[in-house]
């Protein structure tokens, strides 16, 4: 039973994420805008997915446990293009994906930089949620943002508490994916609340 339940959660999640940030990508697509997205908010989730992937692979930790997060910081690449496209800025894009590769080597280079990295990647993954949720109460519109990706997310999140305390039992891990859980659905309401009707034209 335990085992049919790890299958379930682990190729669940992959699933769900091998598509998570594809209706976000086709909402700016179709509404060829970035309104409502904050800039800041995908950059640190970004950045909290890389010291979490590289955490991950640092302990040798079960890869089933982490294979989403190469499909997630490729789509997040592909959004953040979206959205500096969108802005007008494609130029200010490159320095961003330069830190991030950067970024890869320099994690490893010693143990207490990647033990560091990871504990503070709760708190930028965290301010990630809040920088959309503040960017969210100030415009009072959701625009191109996607209530199915973070619900996606928190989906994620639920069935990844379950995997951790099935296998690592790793307490960092699981108090981060606690926190997300929250903080997506918390988003996700968010964007409900402020979804505006779309009016058809005569």
């Amino acid at each position: 039973m335990e085992d049919a339940l790890l299958w379930f959660c682990n190729w669940s999640t992959l699933g769900v994420c091998a598509g998570l940030k594809l209706p976000q990508i086709y909402a700016q697509l179709a509404a060829r805008s970035a309104r409502g997205i904050s800039l800041p908010s995908l950059l640190l989730e970004l950045a909290g997915f890389l010291v979490f992937l590289r955490y991950q692979c640092y302990y040798g930790n079960p890869l089933l446990t982490y294979l989403e997060y190469p499909i997630l910081i490729a789509q997040d690449a592909a959004l953040l293009l979206c959205v500096f496209h969108f802005n007008g800025n494609m130029k200010q894009a490159a320095p961003y994906m330069a830190v991030f590769v950067s970024s890869w080597f320099i994690l490893s280079l010693q143990k207490w930089i990647i033990d560091l990295a990871m504990n503070l990647s709760t708190f930028i993954s965290a301010a990630s949620k809040f920088a959309q949720l503040q960017y969210l109460w100030k415009v009072r519109d959701s625009g191109a943002v996607s209530a199915l990706t973070w619900g996606l997310a928190a989906y994620t999140c639920a069935t990844r508490i379950i995997t951790t305390l099935m296998t690592t039992n790793d307490f960092t891990i699981l108090i981060r994916f606690v926190i997300m859980l929250a903080l997506n659905l918390w988003v996700t309401a968010t964007v409900l609340r402020y979804r505006k009707p779309v009016i058809k034209a005569e």
